[in-house]
């Protein structure tokens, strides 16, 4: 624990950079993993990217979506180049329509491509995907069960599309976050990149936004009724002095980069390597976004991915 000479606050921090004594508040979702193949990797990233388009927030989109991370042959069904897909929704119901839709849309057009589940599956809790993909088959379409689980082969125009029947739903953590808070535009987004690539390289986590990076960071409720979320102004530089402002005193700019996960445990990781890389000079503090508690249950406080931290 250090002292913050410039406001006279108890601070922690990490390589001399502060890190404020806060929380990011995150909550749950259903979440999915998708497993997409195709002939090269250049077809499975044209399909992943289709698939995982404008799905940064649930806010304004039908879910949050992302590429985990890109695969081998030999970690695929049919050994084939491949990408693991990340969707969470509100609802196992709302989850399940945007998979048909992303998948149906995105994938199922783009050549070569193959869909295949990605999590252990509860009959009571499934997602009926290729069960409702499986009617573009217009009659035409064939199932074969292998292993107790059941594939459908819908006929296209450069053969046949494979795409597993039901896929799992999970229980994921969405809204992990750091707000990243430097002295310029470039520096602070130099660190945000950094830890981006950081944060993305952890495995079962997703950064949904563009880049992996969030400009416009907003807060729950508006002055307007009709609006669930708007701009979070008290991390605005240009609003300093006309807002209670939660910017350091040197901060010309501030990031913020969101992370969803599988699982808390893998959100954490995400979060604590994404101090690390964001630690450099021109950085002035570290610190994430709440509401106090009241969207959701998982309080992960930065304190505690601190080096030596919980």
């Amino acid at each position: 624990m250090e002292l913050n000479q410039e406001d006279n606050r108890s601070m922690l921090s990490i390589r001399g950079i502060e890190v404020e004594d806060t929380y990011a508040e995150a909550f749950p979702l259903a979440c999915a993993r998708v497993i997409v193949t195709a002939e090269n990797p250049r077809l499975v990233l044209s399909a992943a990217q289709a698939a995982t388009g404008n799905a940064s927030s649930v806010i304004g989109c039908d879910c949050e979506a992302g590429i985990d991370g890109l695969l081998a042959p030999d970690e695929t069904p049919d050994g084939r180049p491949g990408a693991s897909l990340l969707f969470f929704g509100y609802s196992r119901p709302s989850l399940e329509l945007s998979l048909v839709s992303r998948i149906g849309q995105g994938v199922l057009p783009c050549p070569t491509t193959a869909v295949y589940n990605g999590l252990p599956i509860d009959p009571a809790k499934c997602l009926q995907v290729g069960g409702k993909i499986r009617f573009f088959g217009d009659g035409w379409q064939i199932s074969k069960l292998l292993d107790n689980r059941r594939y459908w082969r819908i006929p296209v125009m450069d053969g046949e599309f494979v795409v597993e029947e039901v896929f799992g739903a999970g229980k994921g953590v969405a809204g992990g976050n750091l707000i990243i808070q430097g002295e310029t535009r470039d520096i602070t987004l130099q660190a945000a990149e950094k830890a981006a690539e950081a944060m993305g390289a952890v495995e079962g986590v997703i950064l949904p936004f563009a880049h992996g990076i969030v400009r416009a960071g907003s807060k729950v409720g508006s002055r307007y009724p009709k609006l669930k979320a708007s701009t979070n102004q008290a991390f605005c530089p240009s609003l300093r002095g006309r807002v209670k402002s939660e910017l350091h005193p040197r901060a010309a700019v501030a990031y913020e980069l969101v992370v969803d996960g599988l699982d808390l445990a893998g959100v954490e990781r995400s979060m604590r390597v994404g101090m690390d890389a964001a630690a450099v000079p021109g950085v002035v503090r570290i610190s994430a976004g709440n509401y106090g508690g009241k969207l959701g249950p998982f309080l992960i406080h930065l304190k505690d991915l601190l080096p030596g931290g919980a």
